[in-house]
């Protein structure tokens, strides 16, 4: 009997004591709150469970019994409502404020909102003086203004939904080439080469109490880059697609809403080319392509743009995407604008380099959609555009992309593949010996190839219709302007 008992307690102590295991797994397990992003959490993800959101106060509405937040973490343009007693008001408690909320996550009794978060703790991370904040919570401000704080502007709805449309872009860029097997390549920043020839330059020189003055720190004068396209024609003997996606740098004097001293390019190489129609079909696919993806991944940031912003675009844009785009040459180009009745600030005879007031006409005239210019002429281009070798209108094979509100978008060419006509535009340059290395590529293997490159930063003035280039960059570089 005694063994009997013995056993019997020990099977209920055994018992209670791993209830009690169970019940404290349970009560550790519902006090570990979920940590979710905001878009996630809009999103519905977890109703009903003790979720964690971290982020900051776009606004603040207390009531008698209650207080009302929205709290915003950028991962979406929405915000999250928060519903908290009155009791945990904290004066700390502002917009701007970063804060962390921990409650459980419930549907939304009110139509304009799936979800609301019901606090339990509000914690106040990062404290915010809404009088010196230089944004307003009920003011809408303009690009103008928040231009003026640009370590502040990505707290506003349009900047942030601006950062995440230059994100998704990126993205979809990359994957337009990953889809048709380009190659990605990492081309230098600091550079010997003026892939231009504009002259535009910045210089590169060390800084140091060890460095010497009067001599180079490399062999040669060093430089930002200001194209890839070089680096990249030395990848294209060795791979049939390669494309760079890089900072590039133009020293322009200019303070104005087209220009910047740093910006970003897409740049593309293909080998064994036919012509110029080869060229044209990557650019107007790797539009098409990155732009339905960003009309259907960022929706509500758009939106905001195209709705506030730019009313109306989203037509441009919807119409950009119906059609083909049409073909001109730079010849018929020149005809278009010498029969057109409006009068332009620059001339436009056959030979004149083309102005922006001449590339948005002729966009205009081809029914506001992107157009194609070819067949430049060919002292308007750098030494590597093939030569078409055509009288008596000598052109070379070049492509421009004008698009609507922008004007040109892509530049590109085939380049030059004959080593005899290559060598005697360098020589008439005198760049023969400086682009030595250029001429052994045609020596060794030379395809015909060509390539182009687009300016990202133009790409979302298109799609989002901002008329000022430095709004779609996090951080503008210009003539005479700070730097953080």
């Amino acid at each position: 009997m005694f063994v009997a008992a013995a056993k019997a307690l020990s099977s209920a102590t055994t018992t209670s004591v791993s209830r009690g295991i169970l019940l404290g797994i349970r009560h550790y397990c519902k006090r570990t709150p979920v940590k979710l992003r905001v878009s996630e959490a809009v999103s519905g993800a977890e109703l009903g469970a003790n979720v964690k959101v971290q982020g900051w106060v776009r606004s603040v509405r207390p009531q008698k019994a209650n207080l009302f937040l929205h709290v915003n973490d950028g991962s979406s343009l929405q915000s999250l409502q928060v519903v908290a007693s009155s009791e945990l008001t904290d004066p700390l408690l502002t917009f701007g404020s970063a804060v962390e909320v921990t409650g459980t996550l419930k549907k939304s009794p009110h139509h304009k909102q799936p979800v609301e978060l019901e606090a339990e703790q509000i914690h106040v991370v990062g404290e915010c003086n809404p009088l010196d904040f230089p944004f307003k919570i009920k003011d809408r401000h303009s690009l103008e203004y928040i231009r003026q704080f640009p370590h502040l502007r990505c707290r506003t709805n349009a900047f942030s939904s601006l950062l995440r449309i230059r994100s998704e872009a990126t993205t979809a860029i990359h994957s337009y080439f990953k889809e048709n097997g380009f190659v990605q390549i990492h081309t230098p920043v600091i550079t010997s080469n003026d892939c231009e020839g504009a002259g535009e330059l910045f210089q590169v020189e060390p800084s140091g109490p060890d460095i010497n003055e009067d001599e180079n720190f490399f062999s040669v004068p060093a430089f930002l880059t200001v194209s890839g396209q070089l680096h990249l024609e030395i990848m294209s003997g060795a791979f049939s697609r390669v494309y760079t996606f890089g900072p590039t740098f133009r020293a322009e004097n200019s303070q104005s809403r087209r220009h910047l001293a740093e910006f970003h390019m897409v740049e593309a190489e293909v080998s064994f080319t036919q012509s110029l129609e080869d060229l044209t079909k990557v650019m107007e696919d790797m539009f098409r392509s990155a732009t339905e993806h960003v009309l259907a991944h960022c929706v509500e940031d758009v939106d905001l743009f195209h709705k506030h912003v730019t009313p109306g675009h989203r037509d441009t844009v919807e119409s950009m995407l119906k059609k083909r785009f049409p073909v001109i040459t730079y010849s018929e180009a020149i005809d278009i604008l010498n029969r057109s009745s409006q009068k332009f600030a620059f001339p436009t005879d056959w030979g004149c380099d083309l102005q922006t007031e001449h590339e948005k006409y002729l966009v205009k005239h081809c029914g506001n959609i992107p157009v194609f210019v070819t067949d430049y002429p060919y002292d308007l281009k750098p030494f590597y555009a093939r030569d078409n070798q055509d009288h008596p209108e000598h052109t070379a094979a070049a492509v421009d992309l004008l698009v609507p509100g922008v004007g040109e978008l892509c530049g590109g060419s085939l380049r030059e593949e004959r080593l005899d006509l290559l060598r005697a535009r360098l020589q008439e340059a005198g760049l023969e010996d400086t682009y030595s290395w250029y001429l052994d590529l045609r020596r060794f293997g030379s395809v015909p190839h060509g390539g182009f490159g687009l300016g990202f930063e133009r790409y979302l003035q298109c799609i989002l219709g901002v008329d000022n280039i430095k709004d779609v960059i996090p951080f503008p570089r210009f003539s005479h302007s700070c730097l953080l």
